[in-house]
């Protein structure tokens, strides 16, 4: 007679030994890393995509707001409204010297250059302003029309290296 408890029977599985168990861990670890990565990749280069349009969409703002300050600046000349034209050609010239100056500047050459044609012009144009003098509208739209073809030249090279 064989005694039953010192018999082992077949539906006994072994043991497993405990050195399993951190390879085990290691593995589920190492699934899941890759899970995150597999979500996290398109995610960031999506992002990194939707900040290089956003600094593009800048860059073409700052230029726009520019143009936009000049514009109304001769306009108010024009109109009559030297006060006001000064105060707009003031934070003109003001913007484009920050533009200038700045070494990272988002600003192509051209349209640098261009601002750095029409910063020569400033003490000059704010002292016509200034003396409410008519002959200010026509060199403030003369400094305008300098600026907008700068834009517009370098308009198709920004599109081309924005690409």
């Amino acid at each position: 007679m064989t005694d039953v408890m010192t018999d082992p029977s077949p539906t006994q599985s072994p043991v497993r030994p405990r050195a399993s168990l951190p390879r085990r861990l290691l593995a589920y670890a190492l699934v899941l890393l890759a899970v995150f990565l597999l979500g996290w990749m398109p995610m960031w280069l999506q992002a990194r995509s939707r900040a290089a349009e956003r600094d593009a969409a800048h860059r073409e703002i700052r230029g726009l707001r520019l143009e936009n300050t000049l514009g109304a600046a001769a306009l108010l000349a024009r109109r009559g409204e030297y006060a006001e034209a000064r105060e707009a050609a003031s934070r003109f010239f003001t913007q484009a010297r920050e533009d200038v100056d700045n070494a990272t500047s988002p600003l192509p050459e051209p349209q640098r250059e261009a601002l750095r044609a029409a910063l020569s012009e400033r003490d000059e144009l704010i002292a016509l302003l200034a003396r409410n003098d008519p002959a200010s509208a026509e060199r403030l739209a003369n400094v305008y029309a300098a600026y907008r073809e700068s834009v517009a030249r370098s308009a198709p090279n920004a599109r081309a290296s924005a690409r």
